[in-house]
């Protein structure tokens, strides 16, 4: 049985690269540049994207964002604040489709 998470898998990640360099070299400059600072600090954009991964819920890049939020000067409220407005979308989201089912059912009936 494989094993589903092995935090060593994301160190290869880079490998995609060899089925389709160009798509991949495409990818990676378009990943870096949206980290790049703008509008917003970096440090802005790593508790969104740390938010994103748990919403998402992925543990590959929830282990990379948690790390790249502390270097980037957040804290620990900063990093839980970021991971609690991801799981008020996510249950949010989930009431939203309980209205509208509701919506449904009662013109069905």
């Amino acid at each position: 049985m494989r094993e589903p998470y092995n935090s060593r898998d994301l160190k290869k990640f880079g490998a995609v690269a060899d089925w389709e360099p160009d798509l991949a070299r495409k990818f990676f400059d378009y990943y870096g540049a949206v980290f790049e600072e703008g509008a917003l600090t970096s440090r802005e954009k790593c508790l969104i994207a740390l938010a994103v991964t748990h919403a998402i819920q992925c543990p590959d890049l929830t282990s990379a964002f948690m790390e790249d939020c502390f270097q980037a000067g957040a804290d620990e409220t900063q990093v839980m604040e970021a991971i609690h407005i991801a799981a008020s979308v996510r249950s949010g989201a989930s009431l939203a489709q309980a209205a509208r089912s509701m919506k449904e059912s009662k013109e069905r009936m």
